[in-house]
């Protein structure tokens, strides 16, 4: 497998692995935050949110010639559209719809056309290549972010009892 194939499975998989860094946790375990960081449902949100920007600029690069492609402030996002409230079945469904449509769009593009890029307002000029690995690197970060936060609860919860 090239490493450019890779990189589109590993694009494609993207919400695989985060359905089973989720899978069964639920309650309290949603929402623990370990360090002032972010709960699993914020995350998912976060991800969620992070897939819909992806979308765009990923149809920027496509299209248009040498796009402005705006960063976004993720704190901001997660306070003022209430990640804490949100349902996480929505977010990972809205995670996994859209990188579904954001794979179909760049699956079969020729591999030239992932030299095409865009300028990024803080991360500067970024290829289509660059934005589909730094996506795919996202959620796999994020994933091993969820194990972690999951791994804090229930070391939480073994301590609580033990008191």
């Amino acid at each position: 497998m090239s490493e450019f194939t890779d990189l589109l499975e590993r694009f494609r998989r993207g919400p695989e692995l985060l359905a089973v860094a989720t899978t069964g946790a639920a309650g309290p375990e949603l929402d623990f935050k370990p360090e002032n960081k972010w709960s699993v449902r914020q995350i998912v949100c976060h991800l969620a949110d992070a897939e819909a920007a992806a979308a765009m600029r990923l149809r920027q690069i496509i299209a248009e010639d040498n796009p402005t492609l705006p960063a976004w402030d993720q704190n901001a996002w997660a306070e003022k559209l209430d990640y804490e409230k949100r349902k996480i079945s929505q977010a990972l469904e809205l995670f996994r719809v859209l990188r579904q449509s954001n794979f179909q769009v760049i699956k079969d593009l020729p591999e030239s056309a992932f030299a095409r890029a865009g300028t990024h307002t803080t991360r500067g000029k970024m290829s289509l290549l660059d934005l589909t690995r730094l996506i795919a690197e996202h959620a796999e970060n994020h994933v091993k972010q969820i194990a972690g936060v999951r791994a804090a609860y229930k070391e939480h919860r073994a301590r609580s009892v033990v008191r």
